[in-house]
């Protein structure tokens, strides 16, 4: 076994490294050697102290979120190894200091809490994030927190995740000192005075002078739990981690420590704790993609051009700019450049209102931006983004007269929502340059970018795009090109169950409440009012000549449409608006009815079991048929796409894997008895088939 845990002394202090690169996690076999380490410490009649310290960049990241994996599947059983070195540094009759540096998270802070002290250097941060895998702190930090900075702060660090910063941690008791110098030296100066001072060390388990008032505390986890009712709906861990913390107050600790382990367990075994775990791996498999590697070559990107000024043009803009890239914005005439300017620093001047920027912050961004109405000013940049309306003839325009202005190596990059790219590309006479940049809306603020890959796509261009949008902050998905790509090709068949569930039944309210109880950002209804509903017509309007004979349509939508009802640009759609909060409209509800009566569709009472089968298998059953043809490399992939873009509930893994937990055999079930009951456009996808029929998964489906 690899040696994890240095030893050495200097003078009358033990210095015991942790030294697991990256992060220092404890991976299997760390705990144990570092409780050997502390044996050796306490054996050693020259050692009067221990100075515990991470090697590298960090002090530790905590237990090691492979290993959760396992648990969570089953395949390992937890160890209490953790918890038990943690005592034996609680209990070590020499002081124990922990001298933290870069991070000392979940499990590293738990250990750190164990340690009779702590020092830190001024720019280190700790916080227990376990909340956001579905979990609470589970090797005693939920008691030992509450000790250092009282009941609330502990209640909200457990329950957000949220980081603390090293001076605040050290206000709120949590460190000892903060030291400006060399950490080492600096720890080891505190242990000898520890020792010269004669103190006995002290126990963090035994502090109960900051537990504070029950009064006061019951009204702290009361503003709590209201503060956290939407940002974390739905959720259980966040709930579990308060009453871990309030077991505190009430419990000894010993019996606490109890209440703790219970309330773990139920969140390691939770579908909740299984979908976090996926996404989080998720995020990291995607951005690895099949002969794209570190040796690929890339292109340099210091320079950056945007055509089109709109929502997506600027949101795309400051995308670059807050990375410091430079952005020439280009628009066909002044007037439009200067709408986008001013609407780019409106978004601006509501960050700096709320505290996130200041104002000579905005005023360099504002300063990387070019504008102008001449073409000839991109033939500089390094990659071009075309933000321009959603229409072919337009796109393959603009291509035409970007091939004509950009340098040689330049990448052209569309931010296409639906269309072909092969055709795009095909504008010009460099298609090995042109990809897909799928942003969302705001672009400067979704996460996802959806990198779409043409049939001439270089890998260089690729392999660019894909650190490109680490660059930007984004999580970049390769998706192959077909009308919508993964994500929007799956919304059509959700949007499309939404709609019909109207026309048979349901109202607007109850659809997208069964939906928004599930866990969505918003229902189908309200995204369509966000979107608009305009531009969904004049997509479909691109694809109608696609559409196979027989096919339902949505009735009602086009007639929203032909009502100038375009959803919250024009403060009507499936909602009337009072700015942006939806009011029900009973003219929606007549026109749903009317329109049901005209197609002979007989409308009955809706049950909300079937609006989550109808939209949640549609969603699957699409992301097969996008498997099968290798548009997504991976179902995770298309998991992702739907987290990061389509406010899916991180909690449930994704459309691919919540599909996994109902049961693939059901799910193709439920598919048959719909192709039977409404129609051709619910046939399986061969692959959903195959799975159910073998009790295969998505997760494990490899091509």
């Amino acid at each position: 076994m690899a040696d994890f845990v240095r030893y050495q002394r200097t003078d009358n202090v033990a210095v015991i490294t942790l030294d697991n690169p990256p992060v220092n996690a404890f991976s299997p076999g760390v705990a144990e050697q570092l409780y050997s380490r502390l044996d050796e410490a306490t054996e050693d009649a020259a050692v009067e102290a221990i100075v515990l310290i991470g090697g590298g960049r960090t002090f530790t990241a905590g237990a090691d979120i492979k290993e959760f994996g396992k648990f969570v599947s089953g395949e390992k059983s937890p160890s209490n190894s953790l918890s038990r070195v943690i005592s034996r540094l609680e209990d070590c009759p020499k002081p124990v200091i922990a001298a933290i540096h870069g991070t000392a998270l979940g499990g590293g802070l738990e250990v750190a809490m164990g340690c009779h002290y702590r020092v830190a250097g001024a720019s280190a941060t700790v916080g227990v994030p376990e909340v956001k895998l579905g979990l609470i702190p589970g090797a005693m930090g939920t008691q030992r927190l509450p000790r250092l900075c009282g009941i609330a702060r502990a209640a909200e660090m457990c329950a957000t995740g949220i980081m603390v910063a090293a001076r605040e941690a050290w206000e709120t008791g949590i460190l000892d000192e903060i030291v400006d110098g060399d950490l080492l030296p600096d720890a080891i100066s505190f242990a000898q005075a520890i020792v010269a001072s004669g103190d006995t060390p002290r126990k963090t388990r035994d502090i109960d002078d900051r537990l504070g008032d029950p009064a006061e505390n019951a009204a702290s986890i009361e503003r709590l739990k209201q503060q956290l009712a939407k940002r974390t709906r739905g959720q259980i861990a966040p709930a579990m981690a308060i009453q871990a913390v309030e077991a505190a107050a009430t419990l000894s600790f010993d019996d606490a420590v109890k209440r703790e382990a219970e309330l773990f367990q139920e969140c390691l075994h939770s579908e909740q704790c299984k979908g976090l775990i996926h996404i989080f791996f998720g995020e990291r498999a995607v951005g690895k993609v099949p002969g794209i590697d570190k040796a690929t070559a890339r292109r340099s990107i210091e320079t950056a051009a945007v055509v089109g000024a709109g929502t997506m043009g600027g949101g795309i803009t400051m995308a670059y700019v807050n990375t410091g890239i430079p952005v020439v914005l280009k628009e066909i005439d002044q007037e439009r450049l200067d709408k986008g300017l001013e609407r780019i620093r409106k978004t601006y001047a509501t960050s700096v209102k709320r505290g996130r920027l200041t104002s000579e912050e905005v005023e360099r961004r504002m300063e990387l931006i070019s504008p102008t109405v001449d073409y000839q000013a991109l033939s500089e940049a390094d990659i071009i983004i075309e933000a321009v309306f959603e229409g072919m003839a337009l796109k393959e325009q603009v291509f035409g007269e970007l091939d004509e202005v950009a340098k040689p190596n330049a990448i052209l990059a569309t931010n296409t929502s639906t269309l072909d790219i092969d055709r795009i590309a095909a504008a010009t006479k460099r298609p090995e340059s042109v990809i897909g940049h799928h942003f969302f809306s705001p672009a400067n603020v979704m996460k996802l970018l959806e990198i779409v890959r043409g049939k001439a796509s270089s890998d260089d261009v690729i392999a660019t795009s894909m650190d490109m949008a680490k660059r930007l902050g984004k999580i970049g998905v390769l998706v192959g090109n077909c009308f919508g790509f993964v994500g929007n090709r799956m919304f059509g068949p959700y949007q499309r169950e939404a709609q019909f569930l109207l026309e048979e039944g349901a109202d607007v309210e109850q659809v997208d409440k069964v939906l928004f109880d599930f866990g969505l950002a918003m229902g189908p209804l309200a995204v369509s009012d966000l979107a608009g509903i305009d531009v969904s017509w004049r997509i479909h309007q691109e694809i109608k000549d696609s559409i196979p004979d027989g096919m339902r349509n949505s009735l009602v939508m086009d007639k929203l449409y032909e009502m100038d009802r375009y959803g919250q640009k024009t403060a009507a759609g499936w909602y009337r608006y009072d700015g942006r909060e939806p009011i029900p409209d009973p003219i929606v509800e007549e026109l749903i009815e009317k329109t049901a009566l005209e197609a002979g569709i007989t409308r009955r009472a809706i049950a909300d079991d079937e609006i989550i089968e109808r939209t949640m298998y549609a969603l699957a059953n699409e992301g097969a048929r996008l498997l099968e043809e290798g548009i997504a490399l991976r179902s995770v992939d298309i998991d992702v796409v739907y987290v990061y873009g389509y406010g899916f509930p991180a909690w449930r893994g994704g459309p691919m894997m919540y599909a996994d937990s109902v049961g693939l055999k059901k799910v193709y079930d439920r598919v048959c008895h719909f192709q039977e009951s409404q129609g051709f456009w619910w046939e399986p996808a061969p692959l959903l088939k195959e799975l159910a029929e073998s009790g295969g998964s998505f997760r494990d489906y490899r091509g």
